[in-house]
C-alpha cells in the first residue's frame, strides 16, 4: 500500500494530484477508494477516486491514469476524508459518476472479483446503476448510515493480539493490484520476537476495535512463529 502512496493520478485531460490515502470496506478487506489530495488547479481538495475509473497503471512512471475528466473531480460531491464513510455517502458519490453499486453480490465487486468486472459490456458481472439503486431501497434504510469503510493509513501501528497473548503491530498491507483486496496485514513483532515481520491473512481477523485500535486474530503466538517471514 505504501509503494502506491504519491503516485500521480492523471485524468483524460490532465494531472489531478496524488494518492494519500486508501478506504477499505471493512467487512470485505477491499479497497473501495483512493483519496487523493489536488494541486493548486483544486485548492489542494482531498477528492476521492473509484478503482472503477482506473485504467492500467504506468509503474515505471509512477502513474495511475483515470477514465474521467477534471470537471468531473471538480464538481463531484464533498466528502470528509477524514471520517469514516457511510453508505449513504457512497450512493450519492457512485450515483454521480454513475458507477454501479459494488455491494449485494457473491463477488468482491458485485457478482465478480474486479470492478472493471461489474462495468458495461464487462459481462455477466456487470449491473446497471438504477437495478442496484432499487435493490438498495429495498434491502431497507438501516444500513445505509453504518460507516464501514475506514482509512488504510489509519490501521498501520494497530496493535495485534493473538489468543495468548500480544503479538506486535500493523506495518502495512499488501494489495492485490486487480482486485483492490487487501490480500494480507504486514505485522512487525518487534515488541515480542525480535525484529520479524510475518504476514497475517484478514480471514483471521475475528475483531477490530476502533475505539482501542487493536485488532484481534484467531491464532496463536506459536502459529506466527511457525509462519515463514515476510521480505519486502
Amino acid at each position: 500500500m505504501s509503494d502506491l502512496e504519491n503516485y500521480a493520478i492523471r485524468a483524460i485531460d490532465g494531472p489531478i494530484g496524488h494518492v494519500k490515502d486508501f478506504y477499505f470496506d471493512d467487512e470485505t478487506w477491499v479497497i473501495r477508494y483512493l483519496v487523493v489530495e489536488t494541486g493548486t488547479w483544486l485548492s489542494s481538495r482531498k477528492v476521492l477516486i473509484s478503482p472503477f475509473a482506473i485504467g492500467p497503471p504506468d509503474w515505471a512512471g509512477k502513474v495511475l491514469p483515470v477514465s474521467i475528466t477534471k470537471e468531473q473531480v471538480r464538481n463531484s460531491p464533498d466528502i470528509d476524508t477524514n471520517r469514516p464513510i457511510s453508505r449513504q455517502h457512497e450512493i450519492g458519490y457512485l450515483g454521480y459518476y454513475g458507477y454501479p453499486y459494488y455491494w449485494g453480490g457473491a463477488g468482491l465487486w458485485g457478482a465478480g472479483v474486479s470492478p472493471s468486472m461489474m462495468l458495461p459490456g464487462a459481462g455477466s458481472g456487470s449491473f446497471e446503476t438504477e437495478y442496484n439503486k432499487r435493490r438498495l431501497l429495498e434491502s431497507g434504510s438501516g444500513k445505509h448510515d453504518d460507516p464501514d469503510l475506514r482509512s488504510c493509513k489509519a490501521i498501520v501501528n494497530y496493535h495485534i493480539d493473538a489468543r495468548d497473548g500480544d503479538i506486535g503491530h500493523v506495518h502495512g498491507l499488501l494489495v492485490d493490484e486487480e482486485s483492490w483486496a487487501i490480500r494480507y496485514m504486514i505485522v512487525q513483532t518487534s515488541n515480542w520476537w525480535g525484529d520479524h515481520q510475518v504476514l497475517i491473512d484478514p480471514q483471521s481477523i475475528q475483531e477490530v476495535s476502533w475505539l482501542d485500535h487493536t485488532v484481534t486474530v484467531d491464532l496463536t503466538r506459536q502459529a506466527v512463529k511457525d509462519s515463514s517471514p515476510y521480505d519486502e
